[in-house]
């Protein structure tokens, strides 16, 4: 069966998590994105848009896929972008300013294929007192292996500073794909190579920032002396 458009099958699934993403409570109408990066195998074209093997392209969510449609996108508004040159290839929308933030995760590490950013609840709570996330959940701490869950110092929204700030952090992870680290006030970034881990490791951080935010409680009331995870004491 014939693509109608290009890169279809990985735009359809991008809509269907954008759904998800918004639907779920995930971000709220101020914002949230996702990217990820296709290095195609084969070159081809559709219609007067030439696909090169073996160069970088990212499918990427519109600039008001909260506010405007509240993540219910169609598969062909997903934008399709040349990441060498940010030029936007097709999709019915127009780039977020916040396309600098993902440009520099690829940048930081060639084996990201996917930036996931959004505005979670219940871990902006962390990001927006500027504290680092304690990591006390099994799945967060061990399956996934998260480490540290850091909070960035602020920097504001869209500006250069903000996306280098990111770049420096993944340089400085050495190779790690699977991160997530919150932005001072502003949010929660997750990279990996893959769409549907990337939106495990934001369902699964969540429950992770508000059982937390109770243990947070529980040790200013002196009821714990510590934070608690997997039969031990954590700072």
């Amino acid at each position: 069966m014939t693509e109608k458009f290009i890169f279809e099958d990985e735009r359809r699934d991008m809509a269907r998590i954008a759904h998800l993403f918004f639907d779920r409570n995930r971000t709220n109408v101020a914002g949230g994105n996702i990217s990820e990066k296709i290095v195609p195998e084969k070159s081809f074209d559709y219609g007067d848009i030439h696909i090169e093997a073996g160069h970088p392209y990212i499918i990427m969510t519109p600039t008001m896929m909260s506010e405007a449609w509240f993540g219910d996108l169609e598969a062909a508004q997903i934008l399709v972008v040349d990441l060498d040159t940010g030029k936007k290839l097709d999709g019915a929308g127009r780039l977020t300013r916040e396309i600098n933030l993902h440009e520099e995760a690829y940048r930081a590490d060639p084996n990201i294929t996917v930036v996931y950013h959004s505005h979670a609840p219940k871990s902006m709570f962390w990001a927006t007192i500027g504290q680092d996330e304690p990591n006390v959940t099994e799945i967060t701490r061990v399956q996934l292996g998260l480490g540290k869950i850091k909070c960035l110092p602020y920097r504001e929204a869209c500006t250069k500073d903000l996306a280098d700030i990111v770049y420096k952090e993944l340089k400085a992870r050495d190779g790690q794909v699977d991160n997530m680290f919150l932005l001072n006030s502003h949010g929660v970034l997750i990279t990996s190579n893959d769409l549907h881990r990337a939106a495990m490791t934001l369902e699964t951080s969540e429950w992770n920032a508000e059982i937390a935010y109770k243990e947070a409680i529980f040790k200013k009331l002196g009821l714990i002396d510590s934070y608690k995870s997997c039969g031990e004491d954590i700072k």
